[in-house]
């Protein structure tokens, strides 16, 4: 396929073409764009979305009180469109050519189904735009430190911004009221971190003397809350800046002598464990590894041991069309992952000797977890940048933010916690 031409965009002299090559740079495909432009008209009828062009005039007609897509450069945004689909979506916000005063209502609404978006008739173009990851992306051992070191090593001080106080990076479980819909507030969010946490341990019968494994130490809550619960743990990471500070908040809470915290490949990892615990990691270690992941789970488990997971999942036939699909998350946050289905967790597992025990979703309760956490980011905008973060970044991550929790306001991701045993284990 030819490459588009490019050109500076209009607003190359705030965007750092060396940190934002693609963002700096607005690709030139007219005839991409037109379709693009056609494409967006269609999708605003078929949602309902108003899409205003600079002035406030709509693109189309919309019912009172839709969803906002506003076009800062409408031509810009058509040409980055067209050229890369998704990923020029993305790029097209962190350049600042769209907006919305509701940009979680919008992307709830485009994430909807997103299979019907373009028309059946029109899906072979699709091949034109799409890119495969780049091959130096895939977690190989080398690729995954890589990849970890991207996004968790940013800075610890960027992730306390809009964390709580138990920095813990994963979805929390709050009270629920009518309806059972989660009640979620700042304040009561260390508690709802706790509740999965224990929710999690209680799953793996982690207590007294049991020996954890930890895959994903994240800023280690989790071995802290073990911990306490009298288990010895050894937490694997191959985050320097998380490996630091969570051997200091290990240290500060006094369970040093029950804590190793490791810079190690979950590959590498050795021993005999009751309990293999792991929250949210396996959408980094990407689908050509999901065999190994579980292989190397059962090898480390003791008889009778149980392994207790909390993963990210999507519908299995979306899961499967996209496996192998450059996606702007992918480029940007989160290289070399996959958001796996539970049917391809049991399925991988089961070759491995482990099967689905037991499984719980609760999705709406990670929507409310992103609603609080995009909430602090937006409102820290001057601290984001005195850590040294630019306006491209900061818009990079509230999309991030709000596309993820428009995907589990949707329906389309979940996040369940997971029971996995040996096939001939008996509770």
């Amino acid at each position: 396929m030819t490459l588009p031409a490019c050109r500076t965009t209009p607003a190359r002299a705030t965007i750092d073409p060396h940190r934002w090559p693609d963002v700096a740079q607005l690709p030139d495909v007219p005839l991409r764009a037109a379709v693009a432009m056609q494409l967006l008209r269609r999708i605003a009828r078929l949602r309902g979305l108003r899409v205003e062009l600079p002035g406030g005039r709509p693109l189309v007609p919309a019912p009172t009180g839709a969803p906002v897509l506003r076009l800062n450069r409408p031509a810009a945004f058509a040409h980055r469109v067209g050229a890369s689909g998704l990923i020029g979506f993305g790029e097209s916000y962190q350049a600042g050519e769209w907006d919305s005063p509701d940009i979680v209502a919008l992307l709830t609404a485009l994430a909807a189904a997103p299979q019907t978006l373009v028309p059946a008739a029109t899906r072979w173009l699709r091949r034109l735009y799409v890119q495969r990851p780049p091959k130096d992306e895939r977690s190989t051992v080398e690729g995954a430190r890589r990849n970890i070191h991207r996004h968790y090593d940013l800075s610890n001080d960027l992730f306390a911004l809009f964390l709580d106080a138990t920095m813990t990076y994963s979805s929390a479980i709050f009270p629920t009221g009518a309806g059972q819909q989660p009640i979620a507030t700042w304040g009561g969010l260390p508690e709802a971190q706790h509740r999965k946490i224990d929710q999690l341990l209680d799953l793996a019968q982690v207590g007294p003397g049991s020996r954890v494994l930890e895959i994903g130490t994240g800023w280690g809550e989790l071995a802290l809350r073990a911990a306490e619960r009298g288990a010895r743990v050894v937490s694997l990471t191959l985050s320097h800046e998380q490996m630091v500070l969570a051997r200091r908040r290990i240290a500060a809470a006094g369970y040093a002598d029950r804590v190793q915290v490791r810079l190690c490949d979950y590959r590498a990892a050795e021993g005999s464990y009751d309990a293999v615990v792991s929250v949210e990691m396996i959408e980094a270690v990407g689908r050509p590894f999901w065999a190994l992941y579980f292989a190397t789970i059962e090898r480390l488990l003791a008889p009778g041991g149980r392994a207790a997971l909390q993963a990210i999942t999507m519908p299995h036939e979306p899961m499967l069309a996209s496996s192998d699909t450059y996606t702007w998350i992918l480029k940007y946050i989160f290289p070399g992952g996959q958001i796996p289905s539970l049917k391809a967790i049991a399925k991988t597992a089961r070759t491995t000797g482990l099967h689905v025990d037991t499984h719980q979703g609760y999705g709406p309760h990670y929507a409310e977890t992103l609603r609080l956490w995009r909430e602090r980011f937006t409102q820290r905008t001057d601290e984001v940048a005195s850590l040294g973060f630019d306006h491209v970044f900061h818009r990079m991550w509230e999309l991030y933010l709000a596309y993820s929790e428009a995907g589990f306001r949707s329906g389309y991701l979940n996040v369940h916690q997971i029971l996995l045993t040996r096939k001939d284990h008996t509770r």
